[in-house]
């Protein structure tokens, strides 16, 4: 493919608004262009990098027994009512009618129609394991799209959705899904962490999550070196140390705190470290229920445990409003005395039924109460673990300290169970005659997010460098004199011959400065770069160069073109991968 040819429009300078590594290379290398917020135009290089992506998705998925389908992105309302989802999913979710008011969805997973098709089509112990996979677009409506294809509303994702007799048939399966996602990671030029994961509104018990380390990642994962614990920030398990409380229980007391509305001012004013406080927050779970979460003032809370502690499908911050219509007082708070008790369901981490005397509001404007004991002065509906872990931490296996570092969701593998197949009634005859549930699991990778993450991990000060495999073209072909006719035939010989050798090749055959087309170049990130110069001809050699290396190395062309084409070729296909 020549260049000049091409729709590769190259930037000297990254627009202003992109911040990560990954959207500014993406632009300027001319890869990908914004259409709306959260959408992306892929251009013909990009194009090409995201069917070298799918080809390497395709082939392992079609190695485990996978069978490729394709769902429409437009889905009846029905099918989500009946799965529960419907009710689940909040403005992620896009709703619309069609002109005879039938209410449909754009589909954010396709959970619900592979178990319409299942159930339709499946009716025998002897038709499963069944995998069905597809690579589809996909819409979440999400509030702040960023980061170039790191975060977007509309994405291609590959979703595979596996059916099974039993339980143990699913767990036979899913390590076979395992492997088979980092032998796809391993070819993209990546090599992530595994770590256990939270299933969400898809649903599901066992979940792990591939995730890349990287400094610009939004998710957090906690890892111990000791014991190879790994498991997302969210739901990381906290070490619990043996409750064996000496200090006796001390009488209640009110104290004057003014203007210490929050857990460090209050710490300051009495004189205490943080983790002798009870913090109060409040939610809203699905707009229905109010929160009232209290947990020890050095911790912080995982939304993500809350909501899985109070099977809340939705939370979000209550505000001082309503906070003050249980009669509770911002930034003074307490479980203690409160007047509207019957209006609020209270959770407790359990750090705090460890503690003894701890301060906490006096739900008195400027007054904190002293000495509060869990059991004794309030109890909580529900107690659970929902505070995030610490850097530093006790490890929950070994008690090894946890580290924590920011990484890129690649990919997510569940077990769903029965969540789906229940719900919409999917069933098959097991081989004693009964009829059971099928039991499924579910697997994504956002591809879009994969290119990306790609990017974020293979790059320089002079652009993207492409993993071979998943290059938009194997061989960069610059002629440097376009206005000498014997350099433009020698490209054009070796351009013909690389092509006719199985090598997908650009040939930059633009008239532009030599500087120009090297710094398009190692921009684009191709592999190699074989350039026609003026020594090319009297000397009856071409430069080769390795794009993530930049070892240089004179290929000489004296014994013919078809030889020089040979020779790269086996060395090239003998060379390690990236």
């Amino acid at each position: 493919m020549r260049f000049s040819q091409m729709l590769i429009p190259t930037l000297r300078d990254a627009p202003k608004e992109a911040e990560l590594v990954s959207h500014k290379l993406l632009i300027r290398a001319g890869v990908i262009r914004p259409l709306a917020a959260g959408s992306y135009t892929l251009l013909p290089l990009g194009q090409r990098v995201r069917l070298k992506i799918e080809k390497i998705i395709r082939e392992e998925m079609n190695a485990i027994g996978g069978q490729e389908i394709s769902m429409p992105i437009v889905q009846p309302a029905e099918l989500w009512q009946e799965s529960g989802r419907w009710y689940q999913y909040g403005p992620e979710l896009v709703r619309f009618k069609d002109r005879s008011e039938r209410e449909l969805v754009l589909a954010t997973t396709h959970e619900e129609a592979v178990t319409d098709i299942v159930r339709r089509e499946i009716r025998s112990y002897r038709h499963v394991p069944l995998v069905l996979y597809q690579i589809q677009t996909k819409f979440r409506d999400k509030p702040r799209p960023r980061g170039g294809l790191i975060r977007v509303r509309e994405f291609t994702m590959k979703d595979a959705y596996s059916f099974h007799s039993s339980e143990d048939d699913l767990d036979t399966f899913y390590p076979k899904i395992r492997h088979a996602y980092e032998r796809i990671f391993k070819r993209c030029g990546l090599k992530p962490v595994i770590v256990q994961g939270d299933p969400g509104l898809i649903g599901g018990k066992d979940s792990h999550e591939f995730m890349l380390l990287s400094d610009v990642g939004e998710d957090q994962v906690a890892l111990c070196e000791q014991c190879r614990y790994a498991a997302n920030r969210q739901i990381a398990k906290r070490f619990k140390a043996p409750v064996n409380p000496t200090e006796p229980m001390l009488p209640l007391e009110e104290v004057a705190t003014p203007g210490c509305e929050s857990i460090q001012s209050l710490a300051e004013f009495l004189k205490i470290a943080p983790d002798r406080t009870a913090k109060a927050v409040f939610y809203i779970a699905d707009e229905t229920e109010f929160i009232f979460a209290l947990i020890r003032g050095d911790l912080e809370i995982s939304e993500t445990k809350l909501a899985n502690a109070m099977q809340a499908r939705t939370l979000r911050s209550a505000t001082e409003a309503e906070i003050r219509s249980i009669s509770a007082v911002p930034g003074y708070a307490s479980p203690v005395g409160l007047l509207k008790r019957s209006a609020v369901k209270i959770i407790a981490d359990d750090s705090i039924i460890q503690e003894r005397n701890l301060v906490s509001g006096a739900n008195k404007e400027g007054f904190h109460m002293k000495n509060v004991n869990y059991g004794r002065d309030f109890v909580a509906d529900v107690v659970a673990d929902i505070a995030l872990v610490r850097e530093g931490d006790p490890c929950p296996n070994c008690r090894s300290s946890l580290s924590l570092k920011n990484a890129i969701e690649l990919g997510h593998i569940f077990k769903l169970g029965t969540r789906y197949s229940e719900a919409m009634g999917a069933k098959i005859l097991a081989q004693d005659g009964s009829e059971r549930f099928l039991v499924m699991g579910c697997y994504g990778i956002d591809i879009g997010r994969l290119m990306a993450a790609v990017v974020e991990a293979h790059h320089d000060e002079k652009g993207i460098i492409w993993p071979e495999e998943i290059a938009p073209f194997h061989i960069a072909l610059l002629v440097l004199n376009t206005d000498r006719a014997e350099q433009i035939e020698l490209a054009d010989k070796l351009h013909a011959l690389l092509c006719a050798a199985g090598f997908e090749v650009l040939y930059d055959d633009r008239s532009e400065s030599a500087g120009v087309k090297f710094n398009d170049a190692d921009l684009i990130g191709i592999p190699y770069r074989m350039v026609i110069g003026s020594r090319s001809i009297p000397n009856q050699t071409i430069e080769l160069r390795r794009r993530r290396d930049g070892v240089k190395r004179e290929l000489s062309y004296a014994q013919g073109l078809d030889a020089l084409v040979n020779t790269l070729k086996a060395e090239l296909q003998a060379a390690p991968s990236h």
